[in-house]
């Protein structure tokens, strides 16, 4: 089954030009007013936004119409953070009671997706159910979906229906060869279908939806997992051909597929990539399409800050102890998120006099001669939220990684950890918290935290990973500008530390 003919227009339907949509805080400026709308307070949409804006995901489509490699949707596994895990799969009843009671106690909640753990359109009545209650009780709450694709094209009238602005579709090829080795059957017109052929019906599917989705307005974000050796070298093709159709974002995830998980890929042995892999099918992607690097493969039940999951504090046997007051919360919210909406544009602000006055003062050409000429240095960070570094080294679950060069700093993604301050070994295979963290921060030369113990400071410094307290509470990027400009005062950006050269 051959593709749709591609829409090559650089003019895409949400109205921004191809080449400069994108999540980045100096790419949102350049959006339309009513785009910028959508994405300024969606924590999946816009980098900044993640640091200040909560999400959820209510579980309530449990059935799947297609078997991914990678996907083994497990219930009851508290602890585990990866799509398609859920700890109760609710009806849309207890859905909706959730989300309000969620929205009540966390006030920068702003945006509530049905992820799963099956796929939402292969479950239609439930989770339209669910958006239809919600758009009447929570109208001050964004709706989102995430989906395979494979029922998209039929559904996108009803998602219109219930102002769904925001769609994800996890699209992992555009190439049914590569297809078959990522998914060995779709159920598709009330039959299953096997290897290449239901591989060419699910691509074709997704396509169309696609580019019906942005015909009518509704920002779409495409997810794509990253899976070495069978489909790594053929992402960067997948990002043309869904920025072509139109798509605002897309977000490559590494693959999770560890053996207890149980799915075929974690059985058979299939690695994962590396992060210096990721990074730079990212990269290369980011020439096409701009890229989200701040997913953390949410669970379908996720409650929280991303990087967070606040589930437990709101299980349905906690809900029916809540008297929620929804019509004053609301109130409340739109106070708190004026209040996070006014910070952003202080910082805004300030961001835009530094770099007006970097261009007077070095002149473009200058500056992008010398950030060339400058050796990048990757640095972790410790942080709970707010875009600022306000984590203690032991408590950090999570670091997020930023690349400084000369006169800039970018998000490149995060790591997950064991907080050192729990102890103990990791999964009974002898590794210590803090061997898994050095592990996990092998490349960055700084972690930035708000404090950190004398224990763990000389196994950080023999890695070659320099710690560093003295920005705590400070605003993140310019913490990092400051102690690259400092290293550079001291000369240690002239080479790599051998033992980082070594890590690499």
């Amino acid at each position: 089954m051959d593709l749709p003919v591609l829409n090559t227009s650089a003019q895409t339907a949400s109205g921004c030009d191809a080449n400069a949509c994108g999540s980045s805080d100096d790419q949102l400026s350049h959006l339309p007013e009513h785009i910028r709308a959508k994405v300024h307070n969606h924590p999946c949409y816009s980098e900044q936004a993640h640091h200040y804006f909560a999400r959820m995901h209510v579980a309530v489509a449990p059935a799947c119409n297609i078997q991914c490699h990678y996907c083994n949707r497990k219930y009851d596994c508290s602890n585990e953070s990866r799509p398609g895990v859920v700890s109760e799969v609710l009806t849309p009843k207890q859905a909706v009671k959730k989300v309000m009671a969620v929205a009540a106690n966390i006030p920068q909640m702003t945006v509530l997706g049905i992820a799963g753990p099956g796929d939402p359109l292969a479950n239609l009545e439930r989770t339209f159910a669910t958006f239809r209650e919600l758009s009447e009780k929570a109208p001050d709450i964004k709706l989102c979906v995430s989906t395979n694709g494979l029922n998209l094209p039929e559904a996108v009238d009803e998602l219109c229906r219930h102002n769904i602005d925001h769609v994800t579709i996890t699209i992992n090829c555009v190439d049914p060869d590569v297809g078959a080795k990522i998914y060995p059957w779709i159920f598709w017109k009330n039959r299953r279908i096997l290897g290449r052929e239901g591989a060419a019906i699910l691509i074709a599917q997704q396509q169309k939806g696609l580019e019906m989705l942005t015909a009518r307005g509704i920002l779409v974000k495409v997810n794509s997992v990253m899976i070495p050796g069978i489909n790594d070298a053929h992402l960067v093709e997948v990002s043309k051909v869904v920025k072509s159709r139109g798509a605002f974002l897309h977000n490559v995830m590494p693959l999770i597929a560890e053996p207890e998980h149980g799915t075929f890929y974690g059985l058979m042995g299939q690695p994962g990539p590396t992060h210096e892999e990721l990074q730079k099918l990212q990269d290369a992607c980011a020439g096409d399409m701009n890229m989200m690097r701040h997913c953390r493969q949410c669970r379908a039940d996720a409650v929280g800050m991303l990087g967070e999951d606040r589930g437990q504090e709101f299980t349905l046997d906690k809900i029916e102890a809540m008297e929620i007051d929804y019509p004053a919360a609301m109130v409340k919210r739109a106070e708190v998120q004026a209040r996070i909406a006014e910070e952003l544009a202080i910082k805004d602000q300030a961001r835009a006099a530094k770099n007006e006055w970097s261009k007077s003062v070095v002149g473009i050409h200058d500056a992008r001669k010398e950030a060339r000429n400058s050796r990048p240095v990757l640095m972790a960070v410790a942080t709970k939220s707010g875009g600022i570094i306000n984590e203690h080294f032991g408590h950090a679950g999570e670091f997020l990684i930023y690349e400084a060069v000369q006169g800039d700093v970018r998000f490149i993604g995060h790591r997950k950890t064991t907080p050192y301050c729990e102890g103990g070994d990791t999964c009974g295979d002898g590794e210590s918290a803090l061997d898994r963290t050095l592990r996990e921060l092998a490349g960055c030369e700084v972690v930035l935290c708000s404090k950190i113990g004398y224990e763990p400071w000389g196994p950080l410094e023999a890695a070659g990973i320099q710690p560093n307290g003295e920005h705590a509470f400070a605003p993140i990027e310019d913490a990092i500008a400051a102690v690259y400009e400092e290293m550079r005062a001291a000369g240690k950006l002239e080479a790599k530390p051998v033992l980082q050269q070594a890590a690499a």
